[in-house]
């Protein structure tokens, strides 16, 4: 993933937008910076239950079964959790937190667009506190009822636990269902219940009523009610050199997107009708922290011409890692 994010930057200074700088507030779930060096595909985001202004995140591939809590205070690491129990990770694309209080992380990556016949979740509970640690996963099978899928976009609703997964491919993909348990012993077969765009990562909002789904070019949310999409829209996001993570402040009252690279930044973008755990996916017109903000209903400098020519460049890139089979 890295030399996608070299050309995202380089086109990003071209096309004269300016990444977004990281808020001085002082407060929790600001704008921040990732500062351990050990991060440097930061990949998925998961705002913390149990520890307020606290993000979850981990890196793509080549790191191992390592997860990480970083402070949205300082972007410095807070613990770093290693998942015993499980296999070696091949290809760790999400993380999310379900209303069990467990982080189910998703080694669900394939770019090689069906090489694998199965990929893995992980399950174990949030600490209750922030410390280095060693901590027993439960480790799940996953397959498609309609055959392999490369996916970096894994939700657990908030409210029925139910694992959604959303497969990425050129022409668009799928939303998948999970079963309404996961279950260890044999495959848990996740069946194709929308269509949906080319998705990097995705999140609920906190009452489970909205679904944000996260693409190199834009963002869109949509409602969601008893499993399934409803109507869409786009969603205000900032530039960044890579659009690979998003999640939602455990309040709701806004989502934080991030990015790849060393000392990668995670930034808000307020809601409108969030807070206190409501919904609502749409940036109020030309919010957005830090910077620049993709145009979506209003407001924010657009994304004109640069991301034409770095969608362009993003295929082609695409094009030659799967050829060469690397990720």
């Amino acid at each position: 993933m890295r030399s996608l994010t070299v050309c995202a930057a380089a086109l990003l200074f071209l096309a004269g937008a300016v990444p977004a700088v990281a808020d001085d507030g002082e407060g929790a779930d600001r704008t921040f910076t990732i500062e351990d060096p050990r991060i440097k595909e930061s990949s998925g985001l998961a705002a913390s239950r149990n520890h307020p202004g606290v993000y979850w995140t981990h890196n793509d591939s080549d790191d191992g079964p390592y997860v990480y809590a970083v402070d949205s205070r300082t972007g410095k690491t807070v613990a770093t959790i290693t998942m015993r129990g499980v296999g070696e990770p091949r290809d760790v694309e999400a993380i999310s937190i379900g209303p069990d209080g467990n982080l189910y992380v998703g080694d669900i990556g394939d770019n090689l667009d069906g090489s694998w016949d199965h990929v893995w979740i992980y399950r174990f509970p949030e600490p209750e506190k922030l410390a280095d640690a060693t901590v027993r996963a439960t480790q799940f099978d996953v397959k498609y009822a309609d055959g392999a899928r490369n996916a970096e976009a894994m939700m657990v609703h908030p409210k029925t636990g139910r694992v959604y997964i959303a497969s990425k491919n050129e022409d668009g993909g799928g939303l998948y269902e999970g079963p309404a348990k996961l279950t260890t012993g044999g495959a848990n077969v996740f069946r194709r219940v929308g269509e949906v765009p080319w998705v990097t990562d995705g999140a609920f909002s906190p009452d489970g009523k909205d679904l944000v789904l996260r693409s190199y070019f834009s963002t869109r949310g949509y409602a969601f009610e008893n499993g399934r999409l409803g109507a869409d829209h786009r969603v205000s996001v900032p530039l960044q050199g890579q659009s690979e993570s998003v999640t939602f402040t455990a309040d709701g009252s806004a989502m934080m997107f991030g990015s790849e690279g060393e000392r990668s930044e995670v930034v808000r973008v307020d809601v409108e009708g969030g807070g206190n755990g409501g919904g609502g996916t749409r940036a109020p017109a030309g919010e957005g922290s830090g910077g620049g903000a993709e145009s979506s209903d209003g407001g924010g400098p657009s994304v004109t011409g640069g991301a034409v020519l770095l969608g362009v460049i993003v295929l082609a890139v695409i094009g030659v890692k799967r050829r060469r089979g690397k990720g």
